[in-house]
């Protein structure tokens, strides 16, 4: 494979870390370091043909390995959170890594986004351009999760349309539960603040979440500041004094989406919009609901490449997931379970798609 790569530094145990450039021919690239499988950067074109950066990071691996908010991360074990940092499996109590507050949040204090994977140019499949598949064995017991994880996730570039597309792969060799999502923090401005940005999700419920934002119960959005069934600017609602919205400084709650999957399995999670550059991006999921986060805790105390201060609203996620905190609900429609189980494959796909 022809596929771009270069050294990109070394963490402090001496390892080497890789990026890789993948392009599509039509405008969108995108690179990535086999720390984290972190993508350091997502270049689109915008109304004129004019490229940007559309997601946050840092220009250098000494941030990524001691600052990250988890820009750009593979995320894992399990994405969101999961309370007391404890569940129950089979009758067996597993311990988990705390960094959450009580809680563990996504995988814990050394998740995915933290792990060295292996990278490897792959033949791209009819209608994609290029395409790197990245490989990480958890080993059982990392952050406390039961059994050996073997995971691969796969990048692909359309080499049709300007679409990023996301495989998720898994297997154990004993009982445990996996929640892989990515992290991107997207501003399809490339700059300043993203609550000008209009979004979407096609969801008539979300989940309402405690103190510590973990989900207590599934609420209606009508009539609330979370319903995004129509395109909105996210600024529009986001100061109200919603008791959800205090509780969060912002949004970062889960919405459940609606709708069937169609005949690939997928479904709309959202659709954002930046009405400056022209810039339009729509998610599509196989997973069963969607996490947006608005970038409550960037705080200015971090930088990102020429200098550029990330402050609240500089970016915003939209992670494609299983419910947050499933191990603690007993599964249904509502809280599909999480469980993996010797000889399932875990399986998910989720589809960034610039228009």
């Amino acid at each position: 494979m022809s596929m771009e790569s270069r050294e990109y530094g070394r963490l402090p145990d001496g390892r080497l870390v890789h990026e890789y450039t993948l392009g599509n021919g039509l405008g969108l690239e995108l690179t990535a370091i086999t720390l984290g499988g972190i993508v350091t950067g997502l270049w689109v074109p915008d109304a004129q043909g004019q490229s940007g950066n559309v997601v946050l990071g840092f220009d250098n691996l000494d941030d990524y390995v001691h600052r990250n908010p988890a820009f750009g991360i593979i995320v894992g074990r399990y994405g969101n959170r999961i309370a007391g940092a404890s569940f129950e499996l089979d009758g067996e109590m597993h311990s988990l890594g705390r960094n959450d507050g009580p809680n563990c949040l996504h995988g814990g204090t050394e998740g995915f986004g933290h792990r060295l994977w292996a990278a490897t140019a792959v033949e791209p499949r009819a209608g994609e351009a290029e395409a790197l598949l990245f490989s990480y064995t958890s080993p059982h017991g990392e952050q406390g999760f039961p059994g050996e994880l073997k995971v691969y996730v796969r990048y692909s570039l359309s080499a049709t349309d300007n679409s990023w597309r996301v495989d998720y792969e898994a297997t154990t060799d004993r009982a445990t539960v996996v929640n892989l999502t990515h992290h991107d923090y997207f501003n399809l401005a490339g700059h300043g603040s993203v609550l000008r940005h209009r979004l979407t999700i096609p969801a008539s419920r979300y989940s309402e979440v405690d103190e510590h934002l973990i989900p207590q119960q599934h609420a209606a959005v009508e009539g609330t500041p979370f319903d995004f069934r129509e395109a909105s600017p996210i600024v529009a609602r986001i100061r109200q004094a919603h008791p959800q919205l205090l509780r969060a400084k912002g949004y970062d709650h889960n919405w459940l989406l609606d709708g069937d999957p169609d005949a690939d399995g997928l479904r709309r999670a959202a659709t954002l919009e930046d009405p400056h550059s022209g810039r339009c991006m729509h998610v599509l999921t196989s997973e069963p609901a969607m996490q947006f986060y608005s970038g409550n805790f960037l705080d200015g105390s971090l930088a990102g490449p020429e200098g550029r201060i990330y402050r609240q609203g500089d970016g915003l996620c939209l992670e494609t997931q299983h419910n947050p905190d499933s191990p603690h609900h007993e599964a249904s429609e509502d809280w599909p379970s999480t469980v993996l189980r010797p000889g399932e494959v875990f399986r998910s796909t989720t589809i960034h798609r610039f228009v």
